[in-house]
């Protein structure tokens, strides 16, 4: 009998993963159109204020969100459930619309709900997109069986994404480095305005923020900068962007040839110069630069122990930055845990939404 080594199976699924998407080019790279331009700088130059001026003190000032009134249609019903979809245009800043795509700038959600359970009994868990995860559905699984538990499910469909994704762009390869800059921000601005919604409009009295990979990331932004106790539950998160994009197997998916182009219009770059770039870029991503959150006990971190695409290392540094919170882990790698796993990120769901007070 040949013994098996669980961990590397696990580790090198992902990277099997990641052969089959990335390197034999079955679908474009990410960022085959280059840094962006004076979008990326745009970008880059808000972004750095907000870390200058102290991420406390700007959500404080920017607080409360701007107010969004989704229009709501019923996809169906049954005796004990609700599914609608809600639309409304992006809260984003002015600023940040003139550079966002047109087909982006309409958020559509929806929303998983508990019939004849009164709205102060019910919790509501914000479902933020890990990359590629385009519609809904996926989300609505995890999320459909916390129904038992009076735990609603609001799905935000990324900008870039479904519905919202720009004509020229395949698939979730979005074409310029300052797309996903813009994804990122315009997914926190619609979260932190659908928690404060829920909240004020509609009266749940616990919420939460949740998302996988990607999703994650921006789920421990928005919950560290709103102004109320929220469960926070990041699965299968690096603390930055630079982590997926020039460490793990995404690396091997990026179109550093034509970024290396792009900055020579400025002057050569090596390979190993546009990957500092690319690190000093998406280190504005870096969620330990955030506040520590309201309640950190209800922040529950769930990592996976042969992640190919997170390191252990990225993970760690998440709860060292927010004494108090917890990891969790589970056996497999990104792809397998991302399968196989939804039970345990149900049962993180439900103790960080205890843990509030």
């Amino acid at each position: 009998m040949v013994a098996v080594n669980v961990g590397a199976a696990h580790y090198w699924l992902d990277h099997l993963y990641g052969a089959i998407m990335h390197r034999m080019r079955l679908a474009p790279p990410f960022f085959s159109g280059g840094w962006g331009g004076r979008k990326l700088e745009l970008l880059e130059q808000m972004s750095r204020q907000l870390i200058a001026q102290g991420l406390a003190q700007v959500s404080l000032q920017h607080w409360p969100p701007p107010a969004i009134n989704p229009v709501w249609r019923t996809v169906w019903e049954s005796r004990k459930a609700k599914l609608q979809e809600g639309i409304f245009t992006t809260p984003c800043e002015d600023m940040l619309k003139q550079v966002l795509p047109i087909e982006s700038q309409t958020a559509r959600v929806r929303l998983l709900s508990p019939r004849h359970v009164p709205i102060h009994e019910t919790s509501f868990v914000v479902h933020l997109a890990g990359t590629g995860d385009h519609g809904f559905d996926r989300r609505l699984r995890l999320g459909g069986p916390l129904l038992e538990k009076n735990i609603a499910t609001l799905v935000l469909e990324s900008p870039y994404y479904g519905k919202r994704r720009p004509p020229l762009q395949r698939g979730a390869r979005l074409l310029c480095v300052s797309d996903l800059l813009l994804l990122g921000r315009t997914t926190i601005e619609e979260a932190r305005a659908l928690l404060y919604w829920a909240e004020t409009e509609e009266g749940y009295k616990k919420v939460g923020v949740c998302g996988l990979s990607m999703g994650g990331v921006h789920a421990a932004m928005v919950g560290s900068l709103h102004r109320s106790p929220v469960a926070i539950l990041p699965f299968l998160t690096p603390h930055s962007a630079a982590v997926a994009f020039c460490e793990g197997i995404l690396q091997y998916g990026t179109a550093w040839e034509v970024l290396m182009r792009d900055e020579l219009l400025s002057g050569s770059m090596t390979r190993e110069q546009v990957v500092e770039r690319m690190r000093t870029v998406l280190s504005l991503t870096d969620v330990t630069q955030f506040p520590a959150p309201q309640n950190p006990k209800s922040v529950i971190f769930v990592a996976a122990t042969d992640d190919g695409y997170v390191p252990d290392h990225s993970v760690l540094k998440l709860q060292q930055a927010w004494p108090g919170s917890e990891v969790r882990w589970v056996r497999g790698g990104h792809v397998s845990s991302f399968i196989f796993h939804n039970k345990t990120f149900q049962k993180a769901i439900l103790d960080g939404l205890d843990r509030l007070p």
